[in-house]
C-alpha cells in the first residue's frame, strides 16, 4: 500500500441544514463523558486488539495490514502508541504491559540505524521511512523518507511522553526517549533545497520530493510539530506558506462553506491528536469558524454526496456512506448499468464533485467512524447500518474490515484484495492500521476527550499552534 499524497481540492458541497452546525465555544476544562451504543464497546475492543495482537513485541513495529503479510507502517505505530493508552484507560490491558510495549517501541526507534545510504537504515535526519521491514526494522524496498508518516509516529511518541507520567523507571525512560526522538527530527532537512514549505519526503536515490505540505490536507500536524520543535525549529512564516493556497480550497456558501479536501482522512488525522475546538488561526478567524467545525461540514458534505449518489452505485444512502483512502477491489474496467466503469485497488477516494475526487463505489467504515467527534448524530447511525446490513461479511476479528463495494458483483472475477459475493458485492480481506487507528482514537475523543486531554499538555503542541497564530479556546489556559 503505497499512496503518494496529492492535494485533493474540494468543490461545491451539497446543502447542509444550519441546525447541524452548533458552536464550539463550550468550556473544555471538565470533559463531558458521553455514552455510545452498546455495540460500540465491542467495536472499540476489537479495534484495539488489532494493535495489541499484531504488533511485533520484539521491536514494537505494527503491520501495515492484516492478515495479508506486510511491512510495518510507521504511521500505524503512532496510532498504536496512542491506542495502548486507550487500552489502559478502558481496562483492556494493564498499565505495566502497555508501558513495557511502549518502551520497547521507543527503544527501537531511538536505536534504529540512521543515515543517507539507500539500504541498511531505518531513517535519516531523525525521520523514518514510510514502511519498514517488520522483523529487521530497515527501509522497505525504495519507499520514501516520509515527513507526514513520521509526524503521525511522533504524535504517538509525544502522547506517550505525557501519558506515562509516573515515577517508575520505565516511565521515566519513556519520557526521556520520547523527547529525544522528537528533538532529533530535523524538519529543516525537508527545506534544504531553499524552499520555505516542508517537502512531502525524500529518497536517497533522487533527493527531496517536489510536492510540499501546503494548502489544506492531512499535513496540518506536520507544520505544527515543525513549528514547535525544540531543536530544529522552522521559521514562523511556514504557517503562512501552508495557508497561502486556501482561497482556492473554499467551497460552499453559508453553513456549508468549508476548506475542501476530497477524502475524509485529511479532515481527521491531525484532529485525532490536536484539539482544534475553539482555537483559530488567521484564516479561521476571518472565516468565522474553526478547523473542528470545518471537519464537521466536510463530514456532512461527504454524506450528502453519497446520499445523492449521482453515479448510481449500489448501497449508497444517507445511512451507508463514507469515502476516504482505502483498499478497493482492484484495477478493472467493467460494465455497470450500461456504461464502462473503472474500479481501483488502494486509492484515496472522495466526491467526484471535488477536484481530484475519485468514486468507484467503494466505501470505508473508517471514513464515517473517524469523524465521530465531529458529527456523532450521523456517524453512529452509519455504523449501526453498516453492522446491520453488511456485518456478516464486513465485521470480524478486529472490527470492521477496511472497505466494501456493494456494486462490485462480478461473479467469477478474482480479486487479490478481498472476496466477491454476486448478491452483496466485494468486501476487503484486510484490516489496515492507519484506518483502524481513527476508529478507535476518535471514539476515545468523543467519549471523554481522552487523547486531546493528554496532548493539550504537550508543550510542543501549544508552541507550534501559538507560532502558527492560533489563539482562543484552551490556549488561553
Amino acid at each position: 500500500m503505497i499512496l503518494h499524497r496529492r492535494e485533493f481540492l474540494g468543490s461545491g458541497a451539497a446543502a447542509v441544514g444550519a441546525a447541524m452546525l452548533p458552536g464550539c465555544a463550550a468550556s473544555l476544562a471538565t470533559p463531558r463523558i458521553r455514552t455510545l451504543p452498546r455495540f460500540y464497546d465491542d467495536l472499540e475492543r476489537r479495534t484495539f486488539n488489532f494493535f495489541w495482537e499484531t504488533v511485533n513485541r520484539a521491536n514494537g513495529l505494527v503491520p501495515d495490514r492484516w492478515p495479508t503479510p506486510s511491512f510495518s507502517s510507521i504511521a500505524a505505530v503512532g496510532f498504536a502508541l496512542t491506542a495502548y493508552g486507550v487500552g489502559v484507560e478502558r481496562g483492556w490491558c494493564s498499565r505495566a504491559a502497555a508501558r513495557d510495549l511502549t518502551l520497547t517501541t521507543l527503544r527501537f526507534f531511538w536505536n534504529a540505524p540512521q543515515g543517507p545510504q539507500a539500504t541498511g537504515v531505518s531513517g535519516h535526519r531523525g525521520f523514518f521511512y514510510h514502511f519498514l521491514d517488520m522483523q529487521t526494522g530497515l527501509r522497505f524496498e525504495r519507499i520514501e523518507l516520509s515527513s507526514v508518516d513520521t509526524t503521525l509516529l511522533l504524535l504517538g511518541v509525544l502522547f506517550a511522553s505525557r501519558f506515562y507520567d509516573g515515577t517508575h523507571p520505565a516511565e521515566r525512560e519513556i519520557r526521556f526517549l520520547a523527547e529525544a526522538i522528537y528533538a532529533r527530527a530535523d524538519w529543516n532537512f525537508f527545506r534544504s533545497d531553499g524552499r520555505l514549505p516542508i517537502s512531502m519526503g525524500w529518497h536517497p536515490e533522487t533527493g527531496l520530493i517536489k510536492a510540499n505540505w501546503t494548502g489544506y490536507n492531512e499535513g496540518m500536524a506536520v507544520n505544527i510539530l515543525a513549528l514547535g520543535a525544540p531543536v530544529h525549529r522552522v521559521p514562523e512564516n511556514l504557517w503562512s506558506a501552508w495557508t497561502a493556497p486556501y482561497p482556492k480550497h473554499w467551497r460552499g456558501e453559508g453553513a456549508t462553506r468549508h476548506l475542501a479536501f476530497a477524502p475524509l482522512f485529511g479532515h481527521q488525522y491531525s484532529h485525532i491528536w490536536i484539539d482544534f475546538r475553539g482555537i483559530q488561526d488567521q484564516p479561521m478567524r476571518a472565516a468565522g469558524l474553526d478547523y473542528f467545525e470545518n471537519s464537521r461540514r466536510a463530514t456532512y458534505a461527504n454524506r450528502a454526496y453519497c446520499a445523492a449518489n449521482s453515479m448510481r452505485w449500489e448501497g449508497y444512502s444517507d445511512r451507508i456512506w463514507g469515502l476516504t483512502a482505502c483498499d478497493g477491489p482492484g484495477g478493472f474496467t467493467l460494465p455497470f448499468k450500461g456504461e464502462q466503469r473503472r474500479f481501483h485497488d488502494y486509492a484515496a477516494r472522495g466526491p467526484v464533485s471535488q477536484p481530484d475526487g475519485l468514486d468507484d463505489g467503494t466505501l470505508a467504515p473508517t471514513a464515517a467512524l473517524g469523524s465521530l467527534p465531529f458529527a456523532p448524530e450521523i456517524v453512529i447511525p452509519c455504523a449501526e447500518a453498516m453492522l446491520r446490513e453488511h456485518g456478516a461479511q464486513l465485521y470480524g476479528r478486529y472490527g470492521f474490515r477496511d472497505s466494501f463495494n456493494p456494486s462490485f458483483r462480478y461473479q467469477g472475477l478474482q480479486t487479490e484484495t478481498g472476496s466477491v459475493d454476486p448478491e452483496r458485492g466485494w468486501v476487503a480481506r484486510d484490516y489496515l492500521g492507519i484506518d483502524q487507528g481513527p476508529i478507535l482514537l476518535q471514539a476515545a475523543n468523543h467519549r471523554s476527550e481522552f487523547v486531546w486531554r493528554v496532548m493539550r499538555e504537550v508543550p510542543a503542541i501549544r508552541l507550534g499552534l501559538e507560532r502558527a497564530g492560533f489563539t482562543g479556546g484552551w490556549l488561553r489556559s
